[in-house]
């Protein structure tokens, strides 16, 4: 009998296995995530990993945030979606930043208010796309940083990483592996001749980063290949697996099966409504509490490394931090006083 129940559970086990996760995504974007279509793409990888996803996409041309805050409404209302994918237009994101802070961030705090409305159990994921292969020369003129690939893709990563992290979202972090493709493998043409919008090969690393961050699996175990040949799809599938799949919470990715790293914690604390938030503005620290009550201010790295720690009177709305921590990446802050402790995560950008 004994063996038999074994025989039970081994079988069951082989059975979830086979037939995998389920998830239904809305893609809303516009031709990055239209050409090629991506959707498809990554429903293909999943099926060919025992997953599936049943997908809708809303992807208008050059469409902006702004403009997908009332066109994308209807496919956000109709509700149901384990995860809804947020695309903006490739450009604005990399813009100056008081452009970036009127013309894009807003709109993006918009789309995740209307999106948990109507999807409370939606994971929100921000697609961050990449630099134009040799930047953006038309808006350079205007704000020279776009004027290198390096330029614009650093301002592009700075920002979705902004977004995704005052708004509680995950990254797809499509940009960063692209980087490292294009640093470590330059043979594989990552851009369509437009020099913006993606390859085949493009698609396919974003469509990997997709797969990876929605059902938290290695994308080795991937098996289509699409037209591409094998070696360059097992490159791609390679770089996904050490840039995402490695350092999910890096890119905000948690879910009830890993340990506790949310971004928001609180500890025994009465006053639950504390907001800390790094201001790209001034470089600052900002802080908002009631009540106000003498504290202390600890920043760790993601590793759990205390890096600098501070004790305030209760009285500062602002802190400094000093000019050696201020160098791109996500940190944790801890502030305690009295009645317990608050941790959050921040993300301090490139200015």
């Amino acid at each position: 009998m004994r063996s038999f129940l074994l025989l039970i559970v081994v079988c069951l086990i082989s059975l979830s296995g086979l037939f995998g996760q389920s998830y239904k995504v809305l893609f809303i974007g516009n031709s990055y995530t239209e050409v090629n279509n991506l959707p498809q793409m990554v429903a293909d990888m999943a099926a060919s990993n025992h997953d599936t996803i049943s997908f809708q996409s809303y992807t208008p041309g050059g469409c902006t945030f702004q403009q997908h805050v009332s066109g994308a409404a209807s496919y956000i209302q109709s509700g149901g979606w384990d995860y809804v994918v947020l695309q903006e237009q490739s450009q604005l994101p990399s813009f100056p930043i008081g452009q970036f802070m009127n013309e894009s961030y807003p709109y993006a705090q918009q789309l995740c208010e209307m999106i948990r409305q109507y999807n409370p159990n939606a994971h929100i994921v921000f697609y961050m796309t990449w630099g134009r292969k040799n930047g953006d020369q038309q808006n350079a003129v205007y704000y020279p940083p776009l004027g290198t690939y390096e330029g614009m893709d650093s301002l592009l990563y700075a920002r979705y990483m902004m977004m995704a992290q005052d708004n509680q979202a995950w990254v797809c972090p499509v940009g960063y592996v692209w980087h490292r493709i294009r640093d470590q493998y330059p043979s594989i043409e990552l851009y369509a001749a437009d020099e913006s919008h993606p390859s085949l090969a493009g698609t396919y690393a974003a469509a990997c980063s997709f797969y990876t961050v929605l059902f938290q699996k290695d994308p080795t175990q991937i098996t289509y290949e699409t037209s591409l040949d094998h070696t360059t799809t097992q490159i791609i599938r390679d770089a996904v697996r050490q840039n995402v799949f490695d350092s999910l919470a890096r890119w905000f990715v948690v879910t009830d099966s890993m340990p506790d790293t949310d971004s928001t914690a609180v500890t025994s604390h009465t006053a639950s409504n504390i907001q800390i938030q790094y201001n790209v503005s001034n470089g600052q620290l900002e802080i908002a509490t009631d009540p106000v009550l003498p504290s202390q201010i600890t920043l760790y790295s993601l590793q759990g490394q205390c890096l600098w720690q501070t004790k305030l009177s209760g009285q500062e709305a602002h802190v400094s931090l000093p000019v050696g921590l201020k160098s791109t990446g996500v940190y944790i802050v801890r502030y305690d006083d009295r009645n317990g402790s608050v941790t959050r995560k921040i993300f301090i950008p490139s200015l």
